[in-house]
């Protein structure tokens, strides 16, 4: 299905979850001077307006990000935050970074990035907002795209990061999604993965909790935050990552990431 645009939801709560995360796991992983390869499974346009008529019809941003930042939240200097401020200088005061767009500022230049987009005017948008970057912008499928190219291609680090993060449009992609971390791991083990999931009324999430639990894959870290006000017309009530490898010492900064969506 593709009918999931991400514009209506970019600077909601799950996206502080998610890309806060993510900015610490980048960021722990930069602590070493060596190279990484990084692929998103589903990338979407890579930057949002949040004043734009998409973000203003669902008022997610509103009580999310926009929020949290005339709260002071993400703090000065946290990675996070310090993409959010860049990105605004350049695009616009009401600017919100998606992934691709948080990733590139805090990979190495030479760092690969590789970007899967199936949603043809999200890959547009994508293609658009990531020109100049060097990022590899792909026009597939998230899952068999990554998997083609996993492990990284000769000459480039095999050391990496892999975030998917896809809409969850049908029930079964909890399964894919399981089964996908599986294969991944098995094809790239030195590959850090984020798998993020919502947190919905329905515990749609337990099936693929169990095949993950059972496969016994090394360091795997479930962070899972309920939100206090939950939108409830969506049954969206928290956000939910798996991390297979995750960077030592990462888990304060997570606690730190968790605790602003309690705020």
């Amino acid at each position: 299905m593709l009918s999931y645009q991400h514009a209506y939801h970019a600077g909601n709560m799950a996206d502080i979850h998610k890309h806060g995360s993510l900015a610490v796991l980048l960021s722990h992983m930069r602590k070493k001077p060596k190279p990484m390869t990084y692929m998103e499974t589903h990338a979407g346009q890579g930057l949002y307006d949040l004043s734009a008529v998409e973000s203003k019809k669902t008022g997610e941003a509103e009580q999310g990000i926009i929020k949290r930042l005339a709260n002071g939240v993400p703090p000065l200097g946290h990675p996070y935050r310090t993409v959010i401020e860049q990105v605004r200088a350049k695009h616009g005061k009401t600017a919100y970074p998606g992934s691709p767009l948080i990733a590139h500022a805090l990979l190495n230049p030479d760092d690969p990035q590789h970007l899967m987009e199936l949603h043809p005017a999200e890959y547009e948008g994508l293609r658009r907002n990531m020109a100049g970057t060097g990022a590899h912008i792909h026009f597939r499928d998230g899952f068999e795209g990554v998997l083609s190219i996993s492990p990284p291609p000769p000459g480039q680090p095999r050391r990496g990061l892999v975030f998917i993060d896809p809409s969850y449009e049908i029930k079964s992609d909890y399964r894919v999604c399981a089964e996908f971390v599986l294969e991944l791991h098995k094809k790239w083990a030195e590959a850090v993965i984020v798998l993020w999931y919502p947190v919905l009324d329905y515990g749609l999430h337990m099936d693929m909790t169990d095949i993950l639990y059972d496969a016994n894959l090394p360091g795997l870290m479930r962070r899972e935050v309920r939100f206090e006000s939950p939108k409830q017309n969506h049954r969206l009530l928290g956000s939910g990552l798996f991390i297979v490898k995750p960077p030592f010492g990462c888990d304060k900064a997570l606690d730190e990431v968790e605790s602003w969506l309690k705020s």
